[in-house]
């Protein structure tokens, strides 16, 4: 995304937003999609990231969800696991990294500047995975 601008807080981005993600498994030569729904909502200790969609996988379609926390951290924010765990700090426009045992996850969110829209992508790597996630968030009404 060739328009976006760093350091929106993530309180900009409340809402609902339009899901769509492509899974590329480029060890395996496979890939899949994954079209939903994104909610961004105060929660106790900050944000609450609420993810629910369908993903169509070798033929196969399954139910997928996953929330996080974005929730102040110093000066900043930071994303963390819903249980609490840390996943990476809140910095659009950024490159950020993550290690899950041997996996190693870099990320990159990027905000366009009427905040109406937001690419975010992750590249894993590891001794089984070689992987590269790509979603566009839309806004919806």
């Amino acid at each position: 995304m060739d328009d976006t601008r760093p350091g929106p807080e993530p309180t900009e981005l409340v809402g609902r937003w339009h899901l769509e993600r492509t899974v590329q498994d480029r060890r395996h030569g496979r890939s899949g999609t994954v079209t939903g729904t994104l909610r961004i909502e105060p929660g106790p200790d900050g944000l609450v990231w609420a993810e629910s969609g369908l993903l169509v996988w070798q033929g196969r379609t399954v139910p997928v969800h996953r929330t996080l926390q974005v929730r102040p951290a110093g000066r900043g924010w930071e994303v963390t696991f819903e249980d609490g765990r840390p996943f990476h700090p809140w910095v659009p426009g950024t490159w950020v990294d993550h290690l899950c045992g041997a996996d190693h996850y870099r990320g990159l969110v990027e905000v366009g500047p009427d905040r109406r829209r937001v690419d975010v992508t992750w590249v894993t790597t590891g001794p089984t995975k070689d992987d590269v996630l790509r979603t566009r968030l839309t806004r919806t009404p």
